[in-house]
């Protein structure tokens, strides 16, 4: 399949070359530049089982330039980068390393490279590119986000539905993969990255679907999902992603809204998961379930939500059968900013959020905080055979200044208690914030 695939783009490659310079210059005049400029400064003091204090500060973000289409063929690249601009600062006793690249150093490379061509209500994009799907994402939390080599094909021609096939051969994992450089297999697989030792040196570098996630040369990972929409207030999901040689997991959500004429809207959610081993099972035995609900209600500029999940587990089975999602993929409704158990076999966890947007007091600022709380069962792998209670609190504001357009300010923050509970009873436990500055152009 992986020929069939890399015909296809090379036979769109020469299709593009072959046509007259004067089109091909044409595509270039009305092509258009685009990008982001981002500073990050995060500050993290440890309390409980470690008493780290670490920070860091970077500035990058990325610049993106895209053709003209012509005859429905477009083509688009852009270079990502992160640079450091402090080592160990006066108040903190390390760096932070999910702000740089591999093994924290300054960091920049082709991200996305790709051809695109569209055709009415079909779409096909091939190269280095950016996903955004429930189980394979760009994870956007840190400097740099996941990227993908991917060969997508979508179409809309049924109404109210979109229709998309793909097959991902290649991921280049965002600057937060090296939060879980040296984790156990348990934590950082089921939060997003890599299982493996020492996989920061795989950060924005563009590995094999199955080296990255479990250091097994593997045939990528095929997709197929529909979205519908045609009913009234409702949006449904289904998404089948057969990881060759390692799992098949199908993601199903439902999203249902409605209005009254008070001005109030409640809406509800349900999301689940089920993962099973595949072909030569390189990942051992996989079999997890995750369940989750939400509900919540909109009353003028106030939105307040609280959700459930449950992960099933399994003695048996790669890491006690929790929920593996090694691509960035991190869709539940019970996350926090950082404590992602809620994949971790056995955990019942639960969210409750609230958030405001200011702008009926002429601010265009959005707040918002939330408390989460995980209870671990005794195969949640992270710590064997101890169960406990991890929690995270945490507040969002997102101010978007007037006087200069396209600047958005962030300023967060995370506690999270008993992230990690040892045998004895000691607990993790750290007070974090952020300062984000983005300006699109």
């Amino acid at each position: 399949m992986k020929r069939i695939i890399h015909l296809s783009f090379l036979a769109s490659v020469i299709v593009v070359n072959s046509m007259a310079a004067d089109d091909l210059a044409s595509m270039f005049k009305e092509g258009k530049a685009s990008g982001q400029i981002r500073a990050f400064y995060i500050d993290r003091d440890y309390s409980g089982g470690t008493t780290v204090h670490r920070d860091g500060l970077a500035i990058g973000g990325y610049l993106k330039y895209e053709t003209g289409m012509l005859n429905g063929l477009s083509a688009g690249a852009a270079f990502y980068t992160t640079n450091k601009l402090d080592s160990k600062s006066s108040i903190a006793g390390e760096n932070d390393t999910t702000l740089f690249g591999p093994n924290g150093d300054n960091e920049t490379y082709l991200g996305e490279a790709y051809l695109q061509y569209k055709n009415g209500n079909t779409a096909f994009k091939a190269g280095r590119q950016k996903l955004d799907t429930p189980l394979a994402g760009a994870d956007d939390a840190r400097m740099l986000p996941n990227l993908f080599e991917a060969y997508v094909l979508s179409n809309t021609d049924i109404k109210d539905t979109s229709l998309i096939a793909a097959h991902v051969t290649k991921f280049a994992a965002g600057t937060f993969a090296n939060a879980y450089n040296n984790q156990p297999a348990a934590l950082s697989l089921t939060s997003g990255y890599s299982g493996l030792a020492n996989a920061t040196n795989m950060v924005s570098s563009f590995e094999n679907m199955g080296e990255y996630a479990i250091g097994k040369n593997t045939d990528g990972v095929t997709v197929a999902a529909a979205i519908y929409s045609g009913i009234p207030g409702m949006k449904l999901q289904l998404w089948d992603y057969y990881a060759h040689d390692i799992l098949n997991a199908i993601y199903a959500e439902a999203n249902y809204g409605w209005s009254y004429a008070s001005g109030v809207s409640p809406y509800a959610a349900a999301q689940y998961i089920k993962e099973d081993d595949v072909g030569s099972s390189y990942a051992t035995k996989v079999n997890s379930d995750f369940i989750a609900v939400k509900a919540g209600v909109k009353v003028a500029n106030f939105d307040v939500y609280a959700a459930l999940s449950h992960n099933s587990k399994d003695s048996s089975a790669a890491i006690g059968g929790g929920t593996i999602t090694p691509w960035g993929g991190m869709p539940a409704y019970t996350q926090g900013m950082v404590t992602r158990h809620q994949f971790m076999a056995g955990t019942d966890a639960w969210k409750a959020a609230a958030n405001y947007d200011w702008k009926d007091f002429g601010v265009n600022l959005n707040t918002g905080v939330y408390y989460t709380s995980f209870a671990m069962d005794d195969l949640n792998g992270y710590v064997a055979n101890h169960a406990w209670t991890a929690t995270e609190a945490g507040f969002d504001m997102i101010y978007t200044p007037q006087t200069v357009k396209n600047l958005q300010l962030r300023f967060r923050g995370n506690f999270p208690r008993d992230f990690k509970e040892t045998a004895a009873g000691v607990g993790t436990d750290w007070d974090e914030y952020r300062v984000i500055a983005n300006y699109n152009f």
